[in-house]
Parts: structure tokens; C-alpha cells; sequence
């Protein structure tokens, strides 16, 4: 039994070997553990770093491509390492790294595919009021989204079998905590959460500029996920509103026909039809949503059968340029 614990970087230096020498050396039921960074364009020394501390694969983009991105090529390094479970976890040390244990546990046991480990946001200090509402109100949206009992949708403290690695796949550019959450409860992946603790702050949060862009770019990560998942159902909830207010315009019209003063309200007549035709419209592009939703899960079949045949059921060779500890290659991607 392989374990690799993932690390996403971006301008790490100061703080990954400090995450680094937070992680477990040994868990009972496993019977290896290998560390894999992400080098997502850095400009600082975060590779060195690494080297020096002895990290086993390095994956390196030549430019920075984001978290989400960072996440996908990670499974994939990971996978070909021969991983039978991935551990993502942060560079900036913000989680605690004996929690590892905890979060890898139901998968050993059996018990689940893929694990999140749920902060105690009320108790954080570095939290702000405000932050820790959105948490919450995000973490349920998801929950709504995703059909799961997930209470901190975007932990990026995660755990997943090599079965539900080779079954993600991450769309949007800004942030895998989220989809993968509403794909893997719409997938039917079995899905846990566990309690976890979290350290001090080493350094602000960089996935975003402002609580607004955060929230915004949080709630289009969402829809596009369900609309993704369950098209049909997304574009009918939001042809339903034009509809009603388009039949609502039309019984008006309809008492002014009653009162035979209709003459005067032709507009009624023209704006309810407005209403109906866009609301009727939004429905047929969710039927024709729904249409395309069927042949992609055909191909993520396809998807998931390559990756069993290129990355094989359980440990595989390396098959790309990933450095060996304390080898000088790196993976250009």
C-alpha cells in the first residue's frame, strides 16, 4: 500500500520545508509514503527547497497555471508513481500534518473513496467574521449542489483511493475544492469527512484578491459544476422564473380583455410573450444540455478505462520524467 501526499507551489520556499517536516514518516497500513510537489511556475528557490529536503517527485510547470490545474497533474504524477491512495495537502503548513492519518483511514478501511478534512472554521482566529460565514454558506451551496453531507467544501485537505483519483477531472481554472466535491457526489464516489485542526497562519491565503472575487468566482465554480452534472434540472429552475413572471403579464392582459379594455394594453400581450419564449428557450438549451451531459459521462468512461490501462490497478511503474529523490529531473508540463 503506496501513499504520496501532494503539495501544490507557488513561491513556497519560505514555508514548504516547514510543511514538509510537519508530515508523517509512518501510518499503520501503509506500507510506503512518498512526497510529490507541484511546481506551479515558481520564481523563487521552492524547487531547491524541495531537492534539499528530500522530496521524491517534482512535477514543474514553466509557468503558473493555477490551483486546479496543479491539482490534476498532481493525481496524474501520482498515479503513475504507482499511489493506491493521494493526500493533497497546502504548502503554507495550514493543516496539521498527524491529521494525515485520520483522513487516510476510512479509505483503508474501506469505508470511502474520497475523504475531506473538515476545519473548525468558528474556532480559526485567523478567520475573519465574515470569511467564516461565507465558509459555511459555501460549504452548504455545495452540499445543495453535490447531494453530500460535506461540512467544509473548500478544505484542500483531502484524501482519495486510487479509484476515485482516476475518476476526477477538474474543468474550471480556478480551484478543484469545489467541483470535485459536486462530481464525486453526483458520481456516486463514496464520499466521507472527518474532523481535522489546522496550524497558525504562515502567510495570507493567495487564492484570491478580495472577499468579493472569492464569493463570485466560488458560486461560478459551483453552477457550472451542477449545470455540468445536472444540466436539466439547472436550466429548469432558471427558465421556471421567466415563465411565471411571462404568465403572470398574460392573466393582466386577459382582464383587461375580460373588462374589454384590452386595446390599451397590447404591450401586456407582447412583454408576457417575451417572457414565456426566453423561459421556453432556457428549458430547450437544458434538454440539449442534458443531451451532451449523456456523452460525456460516455466519455469519462472512456476516460477512466485509458486511465486503468495506462496506470494499472495499483503500483505502475514511472513512465515520465518525475525526479527520483534527490535527482535533478523535472516534468515539464
Amino acid at each position: 500500500m503506496k501513499l504520496i501526499i501532494q503539495i501544490p507551489c507557488y513561491n513556497e520556499a519560505e514555508t514548504l520545508e516547514v510543511a514538509l517536516n510537519d508530515l508523517p514518516k509512518h501510518i499503520d497500513g501503509v506500507d510506503e509514503i512518498e512526497y510529490l510537489i507541484i511546481n506551479d511556475g515558481s520564481k523563487d528557490n521552492t524547487v531547491e527547497v524541495a531537492r534539499r529536503w528530500g522530496v521524491h517527485h517534482i512535477i514543474s510547470f514553466k509557468q503558473n497555471k493555477g490551483l486546479a490545474r496543479g491539482f490534476m497533474a498532481g493525481l496524474d504524477g501520482c498515479l503513475r508513481c504507482g499511489a493506491d491512495i493521494i493526500v493533497n495537502t497546502d504548502a503554507d503548513d495550514q493543516y496539521n500534518g498527524d491529521d494525515i492519518e485520520k483522513i487516510v483511514r476510512p479509505i483503508l478501511n474501506g469505508e470511502a473513496d474520497y475523504v475531506i478534512g473538515a476545519r473548525p472554521i468558528d474556532d480559526t482566529e485567523h478567520f475573519s467574521y465574515v470569511k467564516k460565514k461565507l465558509q459555511h454558506l459555501g460549504s452548504w451551496v455545495v452540499r445543495k449542489a453535490s447531494d453530500t453531507s460535506v461540512p467544509d467544501a473548500p478544505s484542500g485537505f483531502r484524501a482519495m483511493s486510487r479509484e476515485a483519483a482516476m475518476r476526477m477531472n477538474v474543468v474550471n481554472d480556478y480551484t478543484y475544492t469545489l467541483e470535485t466535491i459536486v462530481q464525486a457526489g453526483r458520481e456516486r464516489i463514496a464520499i466521507a469527512s472527518v474532523p481535522i485542526r489546522t496550524n497558525a497562519e504562515l502567510r495570507p491565503s493567495r487564492l484570491f484578491k478580495s472577499m468579493l472575487g472569492y464569493v463570485k468566482k466560488s458560486m461560478l465554480t459551483i453552477f457550472r459544476a451542477y449545470a455540468m452534472y445536472r444540466p436539466l434540472k439547472a436550466f429548469t429552475l432558471l427558465s421556471i422564473p421567466f415563465i411565471i413572471i411571462g404568465i403572470i403579464v398574460w392573466i393582466r392582459f386577459l382582464i383587461f380583455v375580460a373588462q374589454k379594455v384590452a386595446s390599451g394594453h397590447i404591450q401586456s400581450l407582447i412583454l408576457g410573450c417575451t417572457f414565456i419564449i426566453i423561459g421556453v428557450l432556457i428549458f430547450v438549451i437544458g434538454v440539449l444540455a442534458d443531451t451532451i451531459a449523456a456523452n460525456r459521462r460516455i466519455l469519462q468512461d472512456v476516460q477512466y478505462h485509458v486511465r486503468r490501462l495506462e496506470y494499472g490497478d495499483s503500483g505502475s511503474d514511472l513512465t515520465h520524467n518525475d525526479t527520483a529523490k534527490g535527482a535533478d529531473n523535472k516534468a515539464e508540463r
